[in-house]
């Protein structure tokens, strides 16, 4: 099992390369980053967990921006977004970005993709939330189109582009119909998210993981009628607090990769948590063994 992690990387904590060199070197196998542009001051969406929203979500960095900063100083550390809210960006500039990224990483890059939870937020950007999903769905076919290896046209519903040449590439080759990085898409369980894992993603990538037992098998049939190999379906859980316990209950549901939450503190902070996350490396109980793999297919 691949032990990755998870941050709220803002203006006032550790920095991206500090913490990527810090990862790198402890043997983790990749840093996944969300995002927020902004937080609305006038919001009525409340938050998803309950409680008052954490100020870390109002300051959160460009996750491509620090992404490439962690880039920068690794060599073998996966880089991820965990997640990028796709609808509210413009489809051909994110193209190439993540191609950026992938290209300038050599392949280390996963899209974590999302539908958001901020009204407010989304509506900023022009995103009508009752057609949130379908628009990401549209996104994601419009940058496919981009990524592809000839230049190649699409028209949507809610966007086309012609036949372009568009380079860099990303690195990571197609597999089946998923074109470009590594796609996980996140959310909750549901007919409607399986279906969009099935047509254009690589896997799920769930926030913890309760339920997984009962929802993979669903996930699975939905990845199966799709006429998808089973063996290649990834099931990643992200913003995971990791007991010995939770993770043997992940690697016997066949779970390849786990994302460990980190506080969004300061060096110090991080680094102590650090300490006490290493001991998930070495395996104990959990048939972990830290190493990354060598193929960007099936890597962070």
């Amino acid at each position: 099992m691949r032990i990755a992690t998870t941050i709220f990387l803002t203006d006032e904590t550790i920095t991206p390369t500090r913490l990527a060199r810090e990862l790198e070197q402890r043997g983790f196998a990749g840093l996944y980053l969300p995002e927020h542009t902004h937080i609305p001051v006038e919001r009525t969406t409340p938050y998803p967990v309950g409680g008052e929203l954490p100020p870390e979500y109002g300051r959160t960095l460009d996750p491509f921006v620090a992404l490439g900063q962690a880039a920068a100083v690794t060599e073998r550390l996966r880089l991820g977004t965990g997640i990028t809210l796709v609808a509210q960006h413009d489809p051909i500039v994110l193209a190439k970005q993540a191609a950026t990224l992938d290209h300038l990483s050599g392949g280390r890059f996963t899209l974590g993709i999302g539908f958001g939870w901020n009204v407010e937020e989304a509506a900023d950007h022009g995103v009508d939330w009752r057609t949130r999903r379908e628009l990401g769905r549209d996104r994601m076919a419009l940058m496919r189109a981009l990524w592809a290896e000839r230049p190649t046209a699409y028209e949507g519903r809610f966007g086309s582009v012609r036949a372009s040449h568009a380079h860099p590439k990303p690195v990571q080759k197609p597999r089946g119909p998923v074109v470009g990085p590594r796609t996980l898409v996140g959310g909750a369980a549901g007919p409607k998210l399986f279906a969009h894992i099935s047509e254009y993603a690589d896997g799920w990538m769930p926030i913890g993981g309760r339920g997984l037992a009962e929802s993979i098998p669903v996930l699975r049939a939905a990845w199966t009628d799709a006429g998808r190999d089973p063996a290649d379906l990834q099931v990643v859980p992200s913003a995971v607090l990791p007991t010995p316990g939770k993770l043997a209950h992940y690697a016997e549901l066949g779970i390849e990769e786990v994302v460990l939450q980190l506080p969004p503190g300061d060096e110090g902070d991080v680094l102590r948590v650090l300490d006490e996350y290493e001991r998930y490396l070495t395996g104990a109980g959990t048939g972990t063994d830290g190493a990354t793999r060598a193929d960007s297919s099936a890597t962070v």
